[in-house]
């Protein structure tokens, strides 16, 4: 694949055939010293940003553990770094992308995005007109479900016009993708890949570009990109999950089902993982798989209601109405203990939790669950609706 990277087309007016020793000696140390105040300037310019790190350092290792798939050892080493240099702008980058990856990783470290914003923020705060922080600060801003301040920050780093504009584009990328600008975000990711000067920018940027094209409905070319991703760093589990979105829009089963394992081989004790091979082995009727796997979820992770969700989907679906209640009815408790945002609620546990009781004759149970639903409706603003008569369910009454 091909780096589109600046280039100095310097001339100079040609020399006459013979010089002299001391002007051949003289022209050498004058170009010396012009390519060291260009080096230094081109350095000063775009190497902030993955430059050739000094090996031994905390900024290696955490660069190391990245590239190995250890997204904590990244976080931990590159947090160590900023601790011994605040304004370390590659610790900073590292961390800052190590921390988003790892938040779509699994299915309980969402909170990790809102980490690497309080990095970000942090050397912002010292560094408000750094055009380089502002695109690393842009990258976590979209990421942390701030697209509009992203998209801002993201535009003033590419006045400037800096060689680190890549990352800026793909965060501005993002940012447009996450408010239906989906055409400006497409051409954004594809500037942003066509300016990448760096391995890790190249990554975030196909990343873009594959989430640019699913947007508009090209999914081949999402596949494409993504795929292309994957050949630079095969080790992030985000790419295989989002490739395995990408296939499945294609009616690829077989592809998904690859990408998911890719991650179960590199992360064993995935749990996002097994429950995207529940959804799979639902949608292709394979309904004793589907089980197997979300009952793995529900006993790995016993805290997390969409487990439990899936669970009592599958059992409704094969008519296992008891099994679906007692599922289902855990789902209700733990978001209900969790006090789960009302817009995050998953409705249908209350819903095909009473279907079943209905279906079972189970009229306490029915109207209890009806009655605990329509005090949510009550107290909240709700999307869903599940209405009976005022004297309640037809089936109970009588």
């Amino acid at each position: 694949m091909r780096l589109h990277r600046s280039r100095s087309n310097l001339t100079f007016r040609r020399q006459r055939r013979s010089i002299g020793c001391f002007s051949f000696v003289l022209t050498s140390l004058l170009l010396a010293g012009a390519g060291t105040v260009i080096g230094l300037w081109y350095s000063r310019l775009s190497d902030r940003i993955q430059p050739n790190i000094p090996f031994g350092s905390e900024v290696a290792a955490a660069q190391s553990a990245f590239d190995q798939g250890d997204l904590s050892g990244a976080v931990a080493w590159a947090q160590q770094a900023l601790t011994v240099r605040e304004d370390d702008l590659n610790a900073l980058y590292i961390l800052t992308r190590a921390l988003i990856y790892r938040s779509y990783s699994e299915y309980n470290l969402a909170a990790d995005r809102q980490r690497a914003l309080t990095f970000t923020s942090a050397m912002m705060a010292r560094s408000p007109f750094d055009r380089d922080v502002m695109a690393v600060h842009a990258l976590a801003l979209q990421a942390g479900d701030r697209p509009a301040e992203a998209a801002e920050i993201a535009r003033k780093a590419l006045e400037q016009e800096a060689p680190s504009s890549a990352i800026a584009r793909t965060a501005l990328a993002l940012a447009l993708d996450s408010v239906g600008s989906y055409d400006l975000a497409l051409s954004e990711s594809e500037s942003a890949v066509a300016s990448a000067a760096s391995r890790p920018a190249l990554v975030d940027a196909l990343r873009a570009l594959a989430i640019s094209y699913r947007d508009v409905g090209r999914y081949s070319d999402a596949l494409a990109a993504v795929d292309r991703a994957l050949e630079l760093d095969d080790r992030l589990l985000t790419l295989h999950f989002e490739r395995a979105q990408y296939a499945l829009l294609l009616g690829d089963s077989d592809s998904a089902t690859v990408s998911y394992f890719a991650v179960l081989t590199r992360q064993p004790n995935n749990i996002k993982a097994r429950l995207r091979l529940c959804e799979l082995s639902s949608i292709m009727r394979e309904r004793e798989r589907a089980v197997e796997y979300c009952q793995e979820v529900t006993v790995r992770a016993p805290s997390w209601y969409e487990g439990w969700y899936r669970l009592g989907m599958e059992y409704f679906l094969q008519g296992k109405f008891e099994e679906s209640q007692r599922a289902l009815r855990r789902c209700t408790t733990l978001q209900t203990l969790l006090d789960v945002p009302t817009s995050d609620l998953r409705f249908e546990c209350w819903y095909i939790q009473g279907q079943a009781a209905e279906i079972l004759g189970d009229c306490p149970n029915l109207v209890a669950i009806y009655n605990e639903w329509r005090a949510i409706a009550v107290n909240h603003q709700v999307r869903e609706r599940w209405t009976y008569p005022p004297e309640g369910p037809p089936s109970c009454i009588g």
